[in-house]
């Protein structure tokens, strides 16, 4: 180990103790609440401003709200006084953040954010800044000391930033009932959204895909359609689809191991009466812990009247990464 090693570790856990500081001395009340009620009166989007590194903030608050319930967009304040204030309309929200309070693309602006008549909310270490004095609802960023050693570089009042923001989406989506499904619903290429947002219906095998026989079907023609399918296993149904049962591999080596002879019998002699089914609206992660709870890799499918309509297998939820 160099000789500067001890002193950068050192230097890094001071950095962490004058955050983690930072962040139990941040107070949320009547402010917060004030806020909170504005977002959720919004009709429009909440626009959310702020230059530098609270302007990086600022980025990932608006992506924070907007995968959770709230419509949230980023606008540059440098670009806003250029014409993107176009974007922001009178039913819309702003979120502005800056430590100082006194950033001269937001205090260009601010002007004319409340000649619209649009609601602000601020982020600032500095409530009597212009920023703060603007605003009709202030998050104090407060802190005592930066990281940074020279106590200039952002690091915990960004950190204060960051949390502030991140309290607001949290409060916001408590008070909307915001659910899993929702969240899956702006995230549907995460794991999340895939277990949430896929049906059993976008999964399913169907059509000359299903294998199905009759009752009375000879024992070696269940196995011929069990071979052509590939999935292991055989439905046996009535003249009207109507599920009678089914007929697994595991069912065949069962079978094979007591020595009986297979082939005078029927299907309906030697399958599975009553399987386990779902309906096509359940959702794939149903089937995957239907398979687990069962010990099975194949689940039938079935309407309302019990028609056979498909079959998933677990082979079909790894391919869609349901599991």
């Amino acid at each position: 180990m160099s000789r500067t090693a001890p002193r950068a570790i050192e230097a890094a856990r001071e950095a962490l103790r004058i955050e983690a500081q930072a962040l139990s001395a941040l107070e949320v009340g009547a402010s917060m609440q004030g806020a909170v009620e504005a977002v959720l009166a919004c009709r429009g989007r909440v626009v959310v401003m702020g230059m530098g590194k609270s302007g990086h903030v600022g980025r990932k608050i608006a992506a924070t709200l907007a995968s959770t319930g709230t419509p949230a967009f980023f606008v540059h304040p440098a670009e806003a006084s250029h014409g993107d204030l176009g974007m922001l309309t009178p039913p819309d929200l702003v979120l502005a953040l800056s430590n100082s309070g006194e950033s001269d693309e937001l205090a260009v602006i601010l002007p004319v954010i409340k000649r619209l008549g649009v609601k602000l909310i601020a982020i600032t270490g500095n409530e009597g800044s212009t920023l703060g004095r603007h605003a009709d609802w202030v998050l104090s960023s407060r802190v005592e000391q930066e990281a940074c050693p020279l106590n200039l570089a952002p690091t915990a009042s960004t950190t204060a930033q960051m949390a502030l923001g991140d309290a607001l989406a949290v409060a916001l989506l408590d008070a909307r009932g915001f659910r899993p499904e929702d969240f899956a619903r702006s995230h549907p290429g995460g794991a999340l959204g895939r277990k949430l947002l896929t049906h059993v219906r976008d999964l399913m095998r169907q059509g000359e895909a299903l294998p199905r026989v009759g009752p009375e079907a000879p024992f070696t023609e269940m196995m011929k359609t069990m071979s052509a399918a590939g999935l292991g296993c055989a439905a046996v149904v009535d003249g009207k689809d109507h599920l009678l049962g089914i007929f697994t591999d595991g069912d065949l080596r069962r079978l094979v191991e007591r020595g009986q002879d297979l082939r005078p019998l029927t299907a309906s002699q030697v399958m599975h009466a009553n399987p386990r089914t779902l309906q096509e609206h359940a959702l794939a992660v149903d089937a995957a812990d239907l398979m687990e709870e069962a010990r099975i890799t194949v689940v039938l499918v079935v309407d309302t009247e019990r028609r056979l309509v498909g079959a998933v297998s677990s082979n079909d939820l790894l391919r869609a990464k349901v599991i």
